[in-house]
């Protein structure tokens, strides 16, 4: 196996495929290098070749008659001498050689392989050479994205973005979770200026060009200090349930705190429970007593603040045999049940028709 690499710095790229050639296929020193002002009658450019990252790529030439030497090669390094493998790639194998084609081939193709090709032919009076330049397309690929954030309410905040591929990708943001079709960016860069706690979610970056698409994400967190909805006083008959209920919106959620006038109220004391789930708390009477009514105050709070409502639980008077006045007809023998305040009204309407 045998490797030539032409190591001419100043030499054109023509004269060092001349070299290589002459010593592969032992041709005289006086083969003439054409200058590019000069024929190119027995040197044949092909049309460029693109082809994906990834792919397999086939080069093929002619040969004609009266061959006696043929060989690939590539920036002046020998991949195939006629059935010799020159090349120690393991990617590059021969598919065909015969008096009419010669083909080699070159899996899984990569960036580095990009570059210009010959396939040289040596006939019995004069070498004749076919050229073509390989272009290899890369799929973008994001390589540097912002990690996800964590940011108070009101801070300025720069989502970054940087992707490689060839063509070289179009790189563009959008807010994807919640959808918000007004927050986008068409640059590597997303700014987003005194950031509001209805800017937390999911943004999206995406990569593209004529090959594919990258998209990655990155979540957003937006601090901010509770607010308490306005807190709804409950009606307890005395000795009966009641329960308490406060709800707070914060990031990061709200612990909350139940007082009673100044005085904090515990889980467990005098038969009181309280249950924080999320952003709700609630504080339940299991048997409601006279001493239980009054105002309460929810506080909700967390590192950035904290907020707080009132709650009134007040007694509602059941009605009982002292508090009513039962009347019975005699005719029909059913019972009417009067208020105090029913009957009042009865006796001061029948003075009136009295008069």
């Amino acid at each position: 196996m045998k490797m030539v690499v032409c190591g001419c710095c100043a030499a054109s790229w023509r004269r060092c495929v001349v070299m290589s050639l002459r010593l592969l296929f032992l041709l005289p020193a006086g083969l003439p290098v054409r200058s590019q002002g000069e024929s190119q009658s027995d040197n044949k450019q092909m049309d460029n070749i693109t082809i994906r990252q990834g792919e397999t790529l086939f080069l093929s030439c002619s040969q004609g008659d009266f061959v006696t030497h043929t060989a690939w090669l590539n920036r002046s390094s020998i991949l195939y001498a006629g059935e010799d493998k020159w090349s120690v790639d393991p990617r590059v194998s021969l598919v065909t050689l015969n008096q009419d084609e010669f083909t080699i081939k070159i899996e899984d193709v990569d960036l580095t392989d990009e570059g210009q090709y010959i396939c040289a032919v040596q006939t019995s009076s004069r070498p004749r050479t076919t050229s073509v330049h390989i272009i290899v397309q890369v799929p973008p690929k994001i390589v540097n994205l912002s990690k996800d954030l964590v940011v108070n309410e009101g801070s300025n905040v720069t989502l970054m973005c940087l992707a490689n591929g060839k063509p070289e990708p179009a790189i563009g943001w959008r807010m994807l979770s919640p959808s918000d079709d007004s927050l986008s960016s068409d640059s590597e860069v997303l700014e987003i200026p005194f950031i509001s706690r209805y800017r937390a979610g999911v943004y999206e970056c995406t990569a593209s060009n004529d090959i594919a698409v990258d998209t990655q994400t990155v979540e957003l967190t937006v601090n901010y200090p509770p607010s308490v909805s306005d807190g709804r006083d409950v009606g307890v008959t005395l000795g009966q349930r009641g329960v308490l209920q406060c709800e707070a919106d914060a990031v990061p959620e709200a612990d909350f705190e139940w007082y009673r006038d100044d005085r904090r109220i515990f889980n467990g004391f005098d038969g009181i429970e309280i249950e924080d789930a999320g952003a709700f708390s609630k504080l339940t009477f299991f048997n409601v007593s006279e001493a239980d009514y009054g105002n309460y105050t929810c506080v909700a709070m967390n590192k950035l603040g904290s907020a707080n409502t009132s709650i009134i639980l007040y007694e509602i008077i059941e009605p009982t045999s002292s508090t009513l006045l039962q009347v019975q007809d005699g005719n029909s023998g059913t019972s009417t049940v009067f208020t105090p305040t029913c009957l009042l009204l009865i006796v001061l309407l029948q003075l009136l028709l009295k008069f």
